[in-house]
């Protein structure tokens, strides 16, 4: 690979974390407990198995009910795209509040508030008897939903730094990878054998175990301010150049990726005539690649820098994304043009938001990173709501306007990394 590889960058780099001003310098951590690294082979798995469980809310409630997405506008009427723009603000403005708060009463207390209501709201979705009506309880489902991947992210600053914390993140995301090949697999079942409602009442069941996952969590730093201080913490964050650059970058990459799984089930089910029950084998392929590369990655962060592999990643996914605009447009190829096009863009997944999450979280201050994780997380996920209002405003068809948005989102993101930084010491 390029120079801007070594491992000189990430040393370097690794200086970011001092950036931020002093007002997020005040962090008290509960009474001590033993680093992770120390533990036992079988609490080290407990543990990234409840965490790989939390960061899986967001593809949980999104990937299961997908395949019975024709059956809810069938029966409720039109606003498949408003389903996932409902949830991804609710998830993405909940976080807002809730990412401070977890930095002053720590992470079990709103992790176990949020598992409650996911499960209810996931419940209200499942005997919703009209299109608005649904749309609602999506937005208390996301308000749950969003402390899973965000507080998760927040504990994984806690416990890890750096080169380790990409590592962790690098294998919750290899755990978690089996959500979305699980979860249409499963709803594609769940609405052949019961219908579209049964996909709501399983996700409100596995919600209810995560709950009982989070109380085997360890005690998490926090700080002794105020809950109300610790939203002053949002314009020191936006003042962080390193932090945001990575920010944006998973941003725009998230625009590409809601593209998808927002339109996917159209452009297979509806414009290829794909059977729902095998619409989850498509949708699943994309994980075999995020699961390979982010196996890889592990072993990369130990020899490149983060920005120097999500420079490969990004150009990657962006020249796929041409190659997929074409398809797209042109019609070469038909379905499986396009199955090959979005596993080579979608693939990058893995290697791009470990990578752009350890980074971003190892610019600021351990205790801030609640308050991080949340605006990381809004960002992130709040970028699917583009995607889904460019793709209803859309005049183009479901496969081009899927395949454009994606290749679009990609090459902003590879902008964001591949720019110069003010500063030689950004990572």
């Amino acid at each position: 690979m390029a120079s801007s590889l070594t491992n000189s960058e990430t040393a370097a780099d690794a200086s970011t974390a001092s950036s931020t001003s002093h007002s997020t310098s005040r962090g008290a951590a509960e009474p001590h407990t033993a680093h992770p690294d120390s533990y036992g082979a079988k609490r080290t798995l407990l543990l990234y198995i409840t965490l790989s469980a939390l960061m899986a809310c967001t593809a949980l409630a999104t990937d299961i009910f997908l395949p019975g997405v024709p059956e809810i506008t069938a029966e409720l009427g039109s606003g498949e795209e408003l389903m996932i723009t409902s949830f991804l603000l609710g998830f993405a403005l909940a976080q807002l509040i809730l990412g401070p708060v977890s930095d002053r009463v720590g992470r079990k207390i709103p992790l176990s508030a949020g598992m409650i209501v996911f499960a209810l709201g996931s419940a209200w979705c499942a005997i919703a008897d009209t299109m608005p009506e649904l749309i609602i309880a999506r937005v208390l489902q996301a308000v749950g939903a969003c402390t899973g991947p965000m507080l998760a992210r927040a504990i994984v600053r806690d416990l890890y730094e750096g080169t380790r914390a990409a590592q962790v993140l690098s294998t919750l995301m290899l755990i978690m990878a089996l959500a979305p090949i699980l979860g249409p697999l499963m709803g594609g079942f769940l609405v052949v054998a019961g219908g579209w409602r049964w996909t709501f009442w399983a996700i409100s069941a596995v919600a209810l175990i995560i709950f009982g996952l989070i109380l085997f969590l360890p005690p998490a730093k926090r700080d002794s301010g105020s809950i109300l201080s610790a939203f002053v913490n949002y314009p020191v964050l936006f003042r962080n150049g390193p932090f945001m650059r990575y920010v944006l970058c998973v941003c725009f990459y998230y625009i590409s990726i809601y593209a998808f799984i927002t339109n996917s089930s159209t452009v297979y089910i509806t414009h290829f005539g794909v059977d729902p029950r095998y619409y989850g084998l498509l949708f699943g392929m994309n994980m075999i690649g995020v699961m390979s590369l982010t196996a890889f990655n592990k072993r990369w962060v130990k020899s490149y820098s983060l920005r120097g592999i999500l420079k490969v990643a990004t150009l990657v996914a962006t020249v796929a994304g041409v190659a997929l605009a074409t398809t797209g447009v042109t019609g070469v190829g038909g379905l499986w043009g396009v199955v090959v096009t979005v596993f080579f863009v979608f693939g990058m997944n893995g290697v791009v938001a470990a990578c752009t999450n350890a980074a971003a979280l190892n610019s600021v201050e351990p205790a801030v990173a609640g308050t991080a994780a949340a605006l990381l997380g809004s960002f992130q996920y709040g970028s699917g709501i583009i995607s889904s209002l460019l793709l209803a405003l859309s005049p183009l068809n479901a496969v081009e306007s899927m395949a454009i948005m994606m290749f679009a989102g990609a090459a902003l993101s590879a902008l964001m990394v591949w720019l110069p930084s003010r500063r030689r010491n950004a990572r």
